[in-house]
């Protein structure tokens, strides 16, 4: 589970359907992936920044209040560089930009103290197609299903975006119950066995905090990502 630690941060590949903290949307939860690095390591752990419970990936996180203050100014700042491996249906471009503001999706325990009237914020991703596949199996109203596995850079950080973004271009993100396409995601599960949001966060590029290096820290892909893609035909298996 821990990819990294030194005295000052530490990093896990989080398993997808864990939680970051906990929150009120998901009040049965009773783990989550802090309380649970707490307990492992025996000391205060700071959140730093999120990802989504049904994605997987680098998380950071702070060992002491400074350091995790540095790093979440350097998400704010944009001084992050983040790279996802994602699948979604249909063919897309070889490279694409989406630009398209979205507002912001509250969760009640944490974001509580914020104004829900806020506008949509600027929100902007990039993708990169690494491999498409068609296998012959109708989803309707198609006789015949197509997916593009993508590397996906979302240069700001709004909520669910890269999700979000997806749909907004009609390449819905297979896996995703909440912005995906359940056609697919009922055919894929049926047929292939899938069971999870098909969206990895692969690496992470920072300053650390302390001793100022460039950083990257990478993730690799869990066997229930990396078998549907074997079972659908893809060759570009275990980039992460």
């Amino acid at each position: 589970m821990i990819i990294y630690q030194d005295e000052y941060i530490v990093a896990i590949n989080k398993p997808a359907g864990l939680l970051v903290h906990a929150s009120l949307i998901d009040k049965h939860e009773t783990q989550n992936a802090l309380q649970i690095l707490r307990n492992f390591l025996g000391r205060v752990v700071y959140p730093v920044h999120r990802l989504d419970k049904p994605t997987s990936g680098v998380l950071v996180f702070g060992l002491s209040s400074d350091s995790a203050k540095k790093l979440s100014e350097a998400f704010m700042n944009r001084d992050v560089e983040k790279k996802y491996l994602g699948l979604v249906r249909g063919f897309t471009e070889e490279f694409g930009v989406i630009n398209h503001p979205l507002k912001d999706l509250w969760d009640k325990m944490t974001d509580k103290k914020k104004s829900k009237l806020q506008e949509a914020r600027e929100a902007i991703t990039e993708y990169r197609l690494l491999e498409k596949v068609e296998i012959d199996v109708p989803v309707r109203p198609h006789p015949t299903s197509r997916y593009s596995l993508l590397e996906i850079t979302p240069l700001t950080g709004r909520n669910r975006q890269i999700r979000r973004h997806m749909k907004h271009i009609f390449h819905h993100m297979i896996g995703d119950h909440q912005h995906g396409d359940g056609f697919h995601n009922r055919m894929l599960s049926e047929k292939y066995g899938l069971n999870r949001l098909m969206l990895h966060a692969k690496e992470l590029t920072f300053t650390h905090p302390a001793t100022g290096d460039k950083m990257t820290l990478k993730a690799d892909l869990d066997i229930d990502f990396m078998s549907l893609l074997f079972k659908l035909g893809f060759k570009t298996i275990g980039i992460a």
